[in-house]
C-alpha cells in the first residue's frame, strides 16, 4: 500500500511555515484546544466568505488572527461593522485582546482549499462529479498553474459501492521539497452519504531566496553572476573643421583588375606516364608467343601428304 504524507507537513520548516505561532510552558493543551475551536468556529461562521486559511499568533497576552479569504467584504461588512462585532465576540470568549487581519486571495482558482470547497458545493447541488472536476481543472490551468490533481471519493452518482476517481493535469512533484504545492480537503454532504474532495495544486518552485517563477509560461532561467566589467573601447579621434571633407564623399574609380597570365605556347594535354622497361619486355614476349602459336597449324598442314 502507498504510504502517503501530508504535502503541508512534509514541507513544514523548509518552504512552509506554521499556521499557529506561539510558545507556552504551561497550559499548552488549553491553548491548543482554544486554537482548534477558534478555527472551527470561524470556518463555520464565515462559510460564505470563502476562507482559505486561518493563522493564529499569540504575542504576549494578545491574540492576532489572520484570515485569508476570497471575499473580504463579507467579513469586514459595511464600514467595518461586521469585523468589529466579530472582534468583540472573540475578545469576550477568549478574555484576551484580539486583533484580526484580513488578506484577500486574488486568484481563488489557484487556491487548493477554495477549489475543493467549490467542488464540494457543486456536488451538494447534484452537479455531475466529472463535470465539476473537469471545470476546476480547466480553470486552474487557464490561470497558469503548473499542475493540478483532483480526487473525489465516496458513493459517486449514488452508487452502492463507494469508489474513487481523480484527474491529473500537468506536473505534480510531491517528493520535491522546493515545489510549492498547496493541498485542500473538503466534504460534500449528499443524500447518499459523504463525498470527500482532495485537491493538489503545483504553483512552481521556491528557491533559497524565496523566488518563485511566474505562474504563466515557463520559469525564467537562473541569472548568472555578473561578469567582470569590460573597459569601453576607445572612441575614434574626431576630425577638426579643417580636416573634415568639404563636399559629399566620392567613391574612387576602381583600378584595373588582375588579368590571367598568358603564354605564347599552346596548351598541350598531359601525356600518359611512360611504362617501365620490365612491363614493355613482358608485353613483347606475349606478342611473340601469340605469333608462333598462330603459325604452327599451317606448318603441320604443309607437312601432311595430300590424300591423292
Amino acid at each position: 500500500m502507498g504510504q502517503k504524507t501530508h504535502p503541508y507537513g512534509f514541507r513544514l520548516g523548509v518552504t512552509k511555515t506554521w499556521r499557529s505561532r506561539w510558545f507556552a510552558k504551561h497550559d499548552y493543551h488549553k491553548l491548543l484546544e482554544e486554537d482548534l475551536e477558534l478555527k472551527e468556529s470561524l470556518r463555520e461562521r464565515l462559510k460564505a466568505a470563502g476562507v482559505s486559511s486561518i493563522e493564529v499568533d499569540r504575542p504576549g497576552n494578545k491574540l492576532r488572527i489572520t484570515i485569508r479569504t476570497s471575499r473580504p467584504g463579507i467579513i469586514i461588512g459595511r464600514k467595518g461593522a461586521e469585523i468589529e462585532k466579530l472582534k468583540q465576540e472573540l475578545a469576550r470568549k477568549t478574555k484576551r485582546e484580539v486583533y484580526i487581519d484580513i488578506e484577500e486571495v486574488h486568484k481563488p482558482e489557484l487556491d487548493a482549499q477554495l477549489v475543493a470547497e467549490s467542488i464540494a458545493l457543486q456536488l451538494e447541488k447534484r452537479v455531475a462529479f466529472r463535470r465539476a472536476m473537469r471545470k476546476a481543472v480547466d480553470s486552474a490551468l487557464r490561470f497558469g498553474c503548473k499542475g493540478i490533481k483532483v480526487r473525489v471519493s465516496g458513493r459517486l452518482n449514488g452508487a452502492e459501492i463507494a469508489r474513487s476517481e481523480w484527474y491529473l493535469q500537468g506536473r505534480l512533484p510531491l517528493q520535491t521539497l522546493r515545489a510549492d504545492i498547496e493541498y485542500g480537503f473538503a466534504e460534500a454532504f449528499t443524500t447518499y452519504g459523504v463525498i470527500g474532495v482532495k485537491t493538489w495544486i503545483y504553483r512552481g518552485d521556491i528557491f533559497d531566496g524565496g523566488y518563485r517563477p511566474a505562474l504563466r509560461g515557463e520559469p525564467e532561467p537562473r541569472r548568472l553572476p555578473p561578469r567582470r566589467e569590460r573597459k569601453p573601447a576607445p572612441a575614434p579621434p574626431s576630425l577638426t573643421a579643417s580636416e573634415a571633407p568639404a563636399g559629399p564623399p566620392v567613391q574612387p574609380a576602381p583600378g584595373e583588375l588582375p588579368q590571367p597570365v598568358r603564354t605564347a605556347q599552346p596548351l598541350v594535354p598531359p601525356l600518359a606516364p611512360p611504362q617501365p622497361a620490365w612491363k614493355q619486355e613482358l608485353d613483347g614476349s606475349k606478342g611473340g608467343d601469340a605469333g608462333q602459336s598462330g603459325s604452327a597449324p599451317a606448318d603441320r598442314a604443309s607437312e601432311e601428304p595430300h590424300p591423292s
